[in-house]
């Protein structure tokens, strides 16, 4: 089985609590959609989380958030390929799997494209506090060229898509919060995922990012929640 939640921050409790009452094996997936927390220290609380985490019986998928370093950023980790696309994995962690922006996946039949990354609406906050901050958080031009050369090879048909944040049109601008001049926010990448959106062919688009929970249209946004992945 195939399983989605949205950002854990580190805080992978709500995953051992389903680990600890549905049982599940290595065979069955988890999908954190971007800010696992796995890679944002750096150093030994980054390792005991992935200790902890590697025994729980269960493959955890991460796609790539904005408040996390990139896996291919980070030596120890090494590519091999899983499920038809490409993942970051550390042999120390073999089921703690990162994927690549713009793999797509064979997820239990469905043709699934991954897309990560976001801009930090509180990146001058961590700044100015010492606070861990990336200048990569964002998918760079190339990635987005590469993204869309591999949307063309699918003939821009898919049949799900993950990412971290949304398309522009998809903001759930109700849980912005107020202390934050939207017009200083970075949304090139919401603006590009927009264009994406219009010419893809897809079944249904999960994204996280915004700490809530909302079913629009055929996107959905998740948070604290875990669900079965359908399309």
């Amino acid at each position: 089985m195939i399983y989605i939640t949205g950002d854990t921050h580190g805080d992978f409790s709500r995953i051992e609590r389903f680990c600890d009452r549905f049982h599940p094996s290595k065979d069955d997936v988890m999908i954190i959609l971007g800010d696992a927390g796995f890679n944002y220290y750096g150093g030994k609380r980054d390792q005991r989380a992935k200790k902890r985490m590697a025994e729980m019986p269960i493959t955890i998928f991460s796609i790539h958030g904005n408040h996390e370093m990139r896996p291919g950023t980070i030596p120890t980790y090494r590519l091999k390929k899983w499920n038809g696309g490409m993942v970051f994995v550390e042999d120390e962690y073999p089921n703690l799997l990162f994927a690549v922006d713009g793999e797509v996946f064979d997820m239990d039949g469905q043709k699934t494209i991954v897309i990560g990354g976001a801009y930090s609406v509180d990146k001058y906050y961590r700044l100015a506090n010492g606070w861990n901050w990336w200048a990569d958080e964002q998918p760079t031009p190339e990635m987005k060229k590469g993204i869309e050369k591999v949307l063309d090879y699918e003939n821009w048909k898919v049949d799900a898509v993950l990412t971290h944040t949304v398309p522009l049109k998809y903001e759930p601008v109700e849980v912005f919060l107020p202390q934050i001049d939207q017009s200083k926010v970075d949304k090139s990448t919401e603006t590009w995922l927009d264009s994406i959106e219009d010419r893809l062919t897809y079944k249904h688009w999960y994204a996280g990012h915004y700490h809530t929970e909302k079913d629009i249209d055929r996107l959905t946004l998740l948070f604290e929640s875990i669900r079965e992945f359908k399309v």
